[in-house]
């Protein structure tokens, strides 16, 4: 299993939303270094959830739930989408000046290129993470 982040200001797709869609495609990526990522993504993959914009927060977790395929908001064959189903919120979001207050966080994408919308995490990043939601 591999371990992602994928970003989304809360005004154009909230996780409130998508704990309420329950299921939804994870489209509009125009970065191909995102791009690639998403075309390395596999069912049963974990992508932690983050806010952008004013929130800067990790919110909870999505699965992906189907590998990539054309993006169906576009005819430009360069664009895909994954599928991502709701997993779980966390009861304390993990802001952005906490994971960069972690040396062990340090190295992760969301901290040394913030623009990318979709970037993969490591496991020990993931599992640093999850701990910091839980306390």
């Amino acid at each position: 299993m591999n371990y992602w982040l994928i970003k989304s200001e809360p005004h154009t797709y909230s996780f409130e939303q998508m704990k309420s869609d329950k299921k939804t495609l994870w489209d509009g990526v125009r970065n191909y270094q995102a791009r690639n990522f998403m075309k390395e993504m596999k069912k049963g993959d974990i992508a932690l959830f983050y806010h952008s914009g004013k929130d800067r927060q990790v919110v909870g977790e999505v699965e992906i739930v189907k590998e990539h395929y054309q993006d169906p908001t576009t005819e430009d064959s360069n664009w895909v989408v994954v599928d991502v189903k709701y997993k779980k919120t966390f009861e304390n979001p993990v802001n952005l000046a906490e994971i960069k207050d972690r040396k062990t966080l340090s190295e992760m994408h969301l901290v040394r290129n913030s623009r990318l919308s979709v970037s993969a995490v490591k496991k020990k990043e993931y599992d640093m993470i999850v701990k910091m939601a839980e306390s």
